[in-house]
């Protein structure tokens, strides 16, 4: 019964077994959470390693702007959110002269469902994310789109 009251950690004999689980969880218990933290942050850092990779060699993109490229009978398919009083992402970046499809997310509300890009003569409204703004874009460069009443905006760099 000896061996069950002595701690093997600081060489200490106690009257009974209770005193040494009290001494235990007093003493030694922290002594185990470096270890369990340096566990934990090993397993997140593997976690956030294998989620880069995914988006990395899937080609899709974590911030929404999700191009599908392909042969040139593709489309390119575009989902704009609202975040932070705006549209989400608000640069996007597309191929001249392949169809472009617009999907404006349920997070969109009012007059930000109504889609402007005037320098390429695209104007469209969406009142629910089923229902998406189609066109080809002609010419390269920046443009602004916007909403219809000029709230929200952002630009599309034509390629």
């Amino acid at each position: 019964m000896a061996e069950k009251t002595y701690c093997g950690v600081c060489n200490r004999n106690f009257p009974n077994e209770d005193a040494l689980t009290m001494h235990n969880n007093a003493k030694h218990f922290h002594e185990e959470a470096p270890k369990n933290r340096k566990k934990i942050f090993v397993w997140i850092f593997i976690i956030i390693i294998v989620i880069s990779g995914y988006f990395l060699i899937s080609g899709k993109s974590p911030s929404g702007n999700s191009i599908n490229e392909g042969s040139e009978n593709s489309v390119q398919k575009i989902i704009l959110s609202f975040k932070n009083y705006n549209y989400y992402p608000n640069t996007i970046k597309v191929k001249q002269g392949i169809p472009v499809e617009i999907t404006l997310d349920s997070s969109i509300r009012g007059c930000y469902r109504t889609l402007k890009i005037q320098s390429l003569g695209v104007s469209g409204y969406s009142s629910t994310p089923s229902q998406t703004i189609k066109f080809t874009p002609n010419k390269k460069g920046e443009f602004e789109f916007a909403c219809g009443m000029r709230m929200g905006y952002g630009t599309i760099v034509v390629e």
